[in-house]
Formats: C-alpha cells, sequence, structure tokens
C-alpha cells in the first residue's frame, strides 16, 4: 500500500472513531442535554425542531459520517457530508464560546474552534480525494 493510502486510511479510522464517540455523547443524557443548551437562540426560534432534537438529529450524522468514511462505497460521500456538517455546526461552538461558565469543556474558545473545525474540514476532504 503507497504511503499516501496509509496516511489517508489512518486519517479515515481516527476520524471515523472521533466522530462515533461523539455521536455517542449526543445520547448520553448530560453531554446531550449540554449540546441542547449551546443551540443558538435563533436556531430556537424555528420551532420546527426542539433543541433535543436537532441534537439527536446532530447525533445521527456523526454516527453514520463516521461509519461511512470505513465503507469505501460511501468513503467519499460520507467524507464530503461530514465536512459540510463541521460548518453547520459551528454556529453552536461559537456560541458556547462566548459562555465558558455555563457549557465548560464544551466552550472553546472561537479561535482554537475555528483553527480545529478548519483542520476537521481539511481532513474530511483529504479523505474524500481519491489516492
Amino acid at each position: 500500500m503507497p504511503a499516501l493510502e496509509t496516511v489517508q486510511l489512518t486519517v479515515r479510522i481516527a476520524l471515523a472513531a472521533a466522530f462515533v464517540a461523539m455521536g455517542v455523547l449526543h445520547f448520553a443524557p448530560g453531554p446531550s442535554r449540554a449540546m441542547a443548551a449551546m443551540i443558538p437562540p435563533a436556531l430556537r426560534g424555528w420551532r420546527m425542531l426542539s433543541p433535543r432534537a436537532l441534537v439527536a438529529i446532530t447525533g445521527v450524522c456523526e454516527l453514520a459520517g463516521g461509519v461511512g468514511l470505513l465503507i469505501p462505497a460511501t468513503r467519499e460521500a460520507a467524507a464530503v457530508c461530514l465536512a459540510l456538517f463541521l460548518i453547520a455546526v459551528f454556529p453552536a461552538n461559537a456560541y458556547a464560546a462566548r459562555f465558558p461558565d455555563r457549557f465548560g469543556i464544551f466552550a472553546t474558545p472561537v479561535v482554537p474552534r475555528a483553527v480545529l473545525q478548519v483542520v476537521l474540514v481539511a481532513l474530511c476532504v483529504f479523505c474524500a480525494l481519491p489516492v
């Protein structure tokens, strides 16, 4: 196996583990309550879905995306969807960053969180590239 393929496989496995782990947390009582509280007020006004429902939906997205990275037939689509997902959930992370006392470990300061999101998006895009 060429070196680039090995690196891509390693990144896919690491990302899959991270997304699955985070997806599982969306269904654990304590973390899911904290995540529901992170939904910015502007998104709560839609009233189409409760914050808890949004947390469950995003958890399913992370679980499906993480598993999808490991399946050859879905790996590219999963990687692209996860990159878009990371962009979509950033407002909740930025909102939480404004209230570290309220959100604890979920309140990563906005600049480091933005850098992390960019790195994660880049890794997802790398996983989608044919090698």
